[in-house]
């Protein structure tokens, strides 16, 4: 991409009509409009390109979703190919296809050996909607249709459909459609904001524990499964104490509670394992994926199943009721294929885990170790958090961190970065792809951005 291709129309005239037809996610639609929307018109690598000819370094990935980066021309040509063999055909009518068999052959050999079935989507949040089905028709079939209840997490976030809404603890989103029954929550596992007096390792046990406590409180003939994210994404990119995922899987393992991992944002390379859960070692019963299944190129997700789980859905449940136009699309599959295959056989996951990724968290320590506005870093791999302090030393919080981070965001627009507010904390998650020099551009713009805000606010 160059900047020096003209535009085909206006910014001013896409804008009008963006504001006339379109309602966007997460934004007051009557402030973008008297605003006006960026619109982007290509990408290449890393970065991106606005209509008026403005490049951005994409910090964040789109939406966690492109680990390959912009204009791979062979997810391209793998779409291409699938289109004029086969556009579509469904998986009902006793039919499948071989897109989508070799996109699970390889998926699998990618996944541990735990794992042996998919059924696909088109998205995390409908990913998210067939566990919540498949997990009560799971007990229905080994007769305790009253374990029912999904146990999910405030402030974790699973997608923004109903059943997925609910699932997650997003109280904002809550209010706008209601919540389904049979839905509970326990805390997040934030330290920096309600560690107390404890130390990492025992507030990572103590908000565990909660899960233990809700688990008594309902009756576990009553609860179904604990659904997470190994990290929170949307909510703040939060990393939970080491001594948090093993108690979890012991407590489930010991009232016969499913885990359930929501690796929508962590799969595929993230945190430098193929999956977050193999960082943070434990074992899940299902796996929510999506995004870097195809590098965001083209929509697809999908739940994966344990074998214990799939073994008693085919074996003895019958019929599942359960079908989606788009499962398993063959050029949605193709390019998965080509996807996976790429982040293989380029070792770009083992780069992250062993170059990249320590390279980036070591960048972030050294730059923002000692700033008057930062008071934590988290992260893994390539994906990191900069939580925003009044008080470092006492951990105090700012009254209106939601503003501040925004206008940290605003000003890295403006520098050309394009980074992501959550509450008090600013969020990255780079193209896995990522070079060390382009490693270097992101944290530098993001130092210029933080640098700027903190001026504002009268702490530089």
């Amino acid at each position: 991409m160059t900047t020096d291709n003209k535009p085909q129309r206006e910014t001013r005239d896409y804008q009008a009509g963006d504001a006339a037809h379109h309602i966007h996610a997460f934004l007051d639609q009557k402030a973008l409009n008297a605003e006006g929307p960026r619109v982007i018109v290509g990408g290449e690598r890393l970065h991106l390109w606005d209509n008026d000819g403005h490049r951005y370094l994409d910090g964040m990935s789109g939406l966690w979703c492109t680990n390959l980066g912009y204009g791979r021309k062979d997810l391209a040509a793998a779409a291409t190919r699938q289109l004029e063999q086969l556009p579509y055909y469904n998986m009902f009518f006793h039919t499948t296809h071989p897109a989508v068999v070799e996109l699970s052959e390889l998926l699998f050999s990618l996944l541990p050996r735990h794992y042996s079935h998919a059924i696909y989507t088109n998205s995390g949040s409908e990913a998210n909607e067939v566990l919540i089905r498949t997990v009560r028709r799971y007990w229905q079939i080994l007769g305790k249709p009253q374990k029912k209840i999904m146990i999910g997490r405030w402030n974790g976030y699973h997608g923004s459909t109903l059943g997925a809404t609910a699932l997650g603890g997003m109280k904002f989103m809550h209010d706008m459609g209601g919540v389904i029954p049979d839905v509970e929550h326990i805390d997040e596992p934030y330290w920096f904001a309600h560690e107390g007096d404890l130390t990492p390792q025992e507030f990572g046990l103590r908000a565990a524990r909660q899960l233990e406590t809700k688990i008594l409180e309902l009756g576990a003939e009553n609860v179904a499964a604990f659904v997470a994210e190994p990290f929170q994404g949307a909510g703040g990119m939060i990393f939970p104490p080491e001594s948090y995922w093993p108690e979890i899987q012991r407590i489930c393992r010991q009232y016969d509670v499913l885990l359930c991992a929501d690796e929508v944002i962590g799969g595929f390379g993230r945190t430098g394992e193929w999956f977050a859960h193999q960082h943070f070692d434990f074992q899940p019963d299902t796996l929510s994926i999506a995004k870097g299944l195809t590098s965001g190129y083209i929509p697809m997700g999908g739940l994966i199943l344990s074998r214990r789980m799939a073994e008693v859905l085919v074996e003895q449940g019958g019929v599942f009721a359960h079908g989606l136009t788009y499962s398993g699309h063959p050029v949605a599959a193709a390019v998965a294929i080509a996807n996976l295959t790429a982040l293989r056989d380029e070792g770009v996951v083992t780069q992250v885990k062993t170059d990249t990724g320590p390279y980036l968290q070591q960048c972030l320590r050294e730059v923002f170790g000692d700033h008057p506005l930062v008071g934590e870093i988290q992260g893994v791999g390539l994906v990191a958090a900069l939580q925003f302090a009044q008080d470092k030393a006492t951990r105090k919080r700012f009254a209106n961190e939601a503003d501040i981070t925004w206008r940290c965001r605003t000003i890295g627009f403006e520098e050309g970065l394009i980074i992501r507010s959550t509450l008090g904390r600013m969020i990255m998650a780079p193209a896995l792809i990522a070079t060390r020099g382009e490693i270097d551009e992101l944290v530098a713009k993001t130092k210029i951005a933080v640098d700027r805000t903190a001026k504002e606010i009268g702490l530089l």
